[in-house]
């Protein structure tokens, strides 16, 4: 039930939604948009649980779905079994188009994090040519997508395996953070940095050293993490220097609604 509940803690850190939310137009549609979200948010999960319940009631000696891997192919296979051919192959065209439209998303969002926050911003202080920025964009965005190709490769794959150990990072790297940056004055640079490492560090240590050995440890990574993130953020935080009086003055004015 934890493990569970817990996924509902990648929505605070997962990119693409907080982008959503930081470029609306008018503060006044925030409510409005918190709704759709929502709502949204529902439908979607309900409907992808009720086709993989109604998958095992309708093709309960389906060979191909007998495996991880191949009962991720339920919904395809409901589609071919139940639709007309022409109808199918329009469910067939929505789902690939589903997958071109969020894979470059992903890579668009990662290529230009690691290019303009890291190389930019870190690597040379925001001294670096443009045409350079977008190169080193370009070539990353490669990369990720090889890595993506070779993952893909192994027909043993899980997808939902690969989405939750994704989940888990963005979840514990970013969700305390923006959760902590909203509604906690005193979190600082330095906290909020800790924060983001240990989260995502504890991710993979969860994972790939203490779940194996089941038992409590066999509960969703995601959890652990974005307890041990907020808990570093809170000590951290206090441990340094507050921020400065500009800072707070913004938090204030910003939680009054001014």
């Amino acid at each position: 039930i934890i493990s569970t509940l817990s996924w509902g803690l990648g929505y605070f850190g997962v990119p693409q939604v907080l982008l959503r939310f930081m470029a609306i137009r008018k503060e006044e549609q925030l409510k409005q948009s918190r709704r759709i979200a929502t709502v949204w948010c529902v439908i979607s999960l309900f409907s992808a649980v009720s086709i993989g319940l109604i998958g095992r009631a309708l093709l309960p000696a389906e060979p191909s779905l007998a495996t991880s891997s191949g009962a991720e192919n339920v919904f395809v296979m409901l589609s071919q079994t139940l639709l007309p051919p022409v109808l199918a192959g329009v469910i067939m065209a929505g789902i690939l188009a589903a997958t071109i439209s969020s894979s470059d998303s992903y890579l668009l969002i990662a290529a230009s994090a690691f290019s303009k926050n890291i190389y930019e911003g870190i690597m040379k202080k925001n001294q670096a040519d443009d045409k350079v920025v977008m190169r080193v964009s370009r070539i990353v965005l490669l990369l990720i997508a090889l890595i993506g190709m070779v993952i893909a490769w192994d027909e043993d794959s899980v997808i939902f395996s690969i989405v939750s150990f994704a989940w888990a990072g963005f979840g514990a790297t970013f969700g305390p953070v923006m959760l902590f940056s909203l509604f906690w004055k005193r979190i600082n640079r330095a906290g909020a940095i800790a924060g983001m490492l240990s989260g995502g560090i504890m991710v993979f240590v969860w994972n790939l050293v203490l779940s194996p050995l089941g038992g409590i440890f066999s509960i969703y990574e995601l959890f652990p993490a974005f307890i041990i993130s907020s808990i570093v953020i809170v000590v951290v935080s206090l441990a340094t220097k507050a921020p400065s009086r500009e800072i707070i003055a913004e938090f204030d004015r910003v939680a009054a609604g001014k």
